[in-house]
């Protein structure tokens, strides 16, 4: 198939808007319109990763962290970034990152770490404001179900767990066709008076064009009134972290064990016991510091992430438990993420697990 296709579905799943301003997620080495049959699949792109994908002729690397954060310069192999995009291209392999608009969706990054603990009624930390916008539009009667229908189609409508979602009243609009019209209604220089419905939906901002589009298709008016509002409510399947609870609360030294062996790392940077059980778990794959506040506002019992630094311990002040498990160990598990979701969207392409251990920390015990 066309990388353009892979892409498509990997920015439907994560779209890229979605992505930190300091990100550089998407397609970094390729070209959209070329053939791909295999894809290696990987946290980090390294040089060992790249020759993974020349011994098993693989088309496409999909990593989640992006090779390229910032501009390059200069191509003359003097570092692992420099010599991994100059390898890649050489041998006609693309790069793909997706990375932070992985961590901010719902069945994202944090969502398998939430999976992989056993968390149950997961749900977003720290959702983002300013993601959502609102479309009001005036149709007649005998095509508000249709117009309806094809909002919804094209992305409107979704609130949580609740989809088709609108807000409909009755009114009376007005209108003058003059000659170089063609209305669907009414008389030429005439007022016309015609009986209407007000239809509200809410809607992704990243969809406007879409959204706009259906509108029109499916609406009979030739000119084709509406509005569209900003609006700062949170979007509650977008943000950064995820918080969820233990079908079964667990003491502090417990609870660590089950940690280590589910995340599979081999130690555990935390904050003294709070002598409180664990029932309610904060995760954020990476470096997730950021959102302490957010996680003892949520009334978490622990706090689970990586990158701490030693006076940012200091921070939860007994009010949960800090437990750094290490970066790599965090987001591990985002591999397989990735490799389920391809398989089931294309289940004749084919895609590998990277064999090679990217992790650049190296633990002596």
């Amino acid at each position: 198939m066309k990388l353009s296709q892979l892409t498509a579905y990997l920015e439907s799943l994560a779209p890229l808007a979605y992505q930190e301003d300091y990100d550089n997620a998407g397609l970094i080495v390729g070209r959209p319109d070329q053939d791909v049959y295999q894809a290696l699949i990987s946290l980090d792109c390294t040089e060992a990763v790249v020759d993974e994908a020349i011994i098993h002729n693989c088309q496409v690397i999909i990593s989640h962290h992006p090779i390229v954060f910032r501009g390059l310069k200069k191509f003359n192999g003097k570092n692992y970034v420099e010599r991994v995009v100059e390898k890649a291209i050489r041998n006609n392999i693309a790069l793909y990152a997706i990375h932070t608009n992985l961590d901010n969706v719902l069945p994202g990054v944090n969502a398998k770490i939430c999976e992989t603990l056993g968390l149950q009624n997961s749900r977003i930390l720290a959702p983002k404001h300013n993601l959502l916008k609102k479309l009001v539009t005036y149709v007649p009667h005998s095509h508000a179900d249709a117009v309806r229908d094809a909002l919804f189609e094209a992305g409107a409508g979704h609130i949580g767990n609740y989809s088709e979602v609108s807000f409909n009243a009755n009114g009376t609009g007005t209108f003058k066709a003059n000659e170089n019209a063609t209305p669907f209604v009414g008389e030429t220089g005439k007022r016309h008076r015609e009986e209407e419905i007000r239809v509200e939906t809410i809607y992704p901002a990243i969809a406007e064009s879409k959204i706009l589009m259906a509108l029109i298709l499916a609406h009979p008016y030739e000119e084709v009134a509406y509005d569209l509002y900003a609006i700062t409510n949170q979007n509650q399947q977008a943000g950064s972290g995820m918080i969820g609870e233990l079908e079964l609360p667990m003491d502090e030294e417990t609870f660590l064990y089950h940690l280590k062996e589910k995340m599979h790392t081999h130690v555990i940077r935390h904050t003294a016991f709070t002598g409180r059980q664990i029932k309610k778990v904060a995760v954020c794959g990476g470096a997730g510091g950021f959102l302490l506040k957010h996680a003892i506002g949520a009334g978490a019992d622990i706090f689970i992430t990586a990158d701490y630094k030693y006076h940012e311990f200091f921070d939860a002040e007994g009010k949960l438990m800090i437990a750094d498990i290490g970066h790599f160990e965090s987001e591990q598990f985002t591999q397989q993420l990735l490799y389920e979701n391809i398989k089931k969207k294309f289940s004749n392409f084919a895609v590998r697990l990277t064999e090679v251990n990217t992790n650049p920390v190296k633990y002596f015990i």
